[in-house]
């Protein structure tokens, strides 16, 4: 196994090529204006702020009032090691989390994917959005990832309607 310092030795000879600091940057740019495209056209879902994470995921949760006042949110998320937005659903603490991980396990309903446990998940169900998203085509990726989500809201929101 690689030690720390080797990592640390890679991780400068990495970003001294330029590459991926650029590419960072231009990922992170296109979270911020995805974010301000839903604050703008969503004012409802009252968006919350970024979380960058630590090279694994970076999301931001919106908060659409059917979802909210059961303590639910939808966390739209970039998945770094594998290129893709996903939607979740997601409780505002663990017992949220697992009452309606129950509740969707028990229903056998299965449109979108439920995590095999709740224990160090940070979903209740998620749905890929965008596997090799487009990033040649900003607008397109933004419309793709709205419509997107606002099918998982419109389908959680008929499913908790009839549970």
């Amino acid at each position: 196994m690689e030690s720390m310092p080797e990592y640390i030795k890679e991780y400068k000879k990495q970003l001294g090529k330029g590459v991926i600091q650029r590419a960072y940057q231009g990922l992170m740019k296109y979270i911020m204006d995805l974010r301000a495209h839903f604050c703008k056209n969503f004012p409802d879902f009252a968006p919350g702020n970024i979380y960058h994470g630590y090279m694994d995921m970076t999301y931001f949760p919106i908060f659409p009032k059917s979802l909210k006042s059961r303590k639910l949110k939808i966390a739209i998320v970039f998945i770094h090691a594998a290129i893709r937005f996903e939607v979740w659903l997601a409780g505002y603490n663990e017992q949220v989390q697992k009452e309606y991980w129950n509740l969707l396990k028990e229903s056998n309903w299965n449109k979108y994917c439920i995590p095999a446990a709740t224990k160090g998940v940070d979903s209740i169900m998620e749905y890929t959005l965008a596997d090799t998203p487009d990033f040649s085509n900003l607008d397109g990726l933004t419309k793709q990832i709205e419509q997107g989500t606002l099918d998982f809201i419109n389908d959680i929101e008929i499913f908790l309607s009839k549970h």
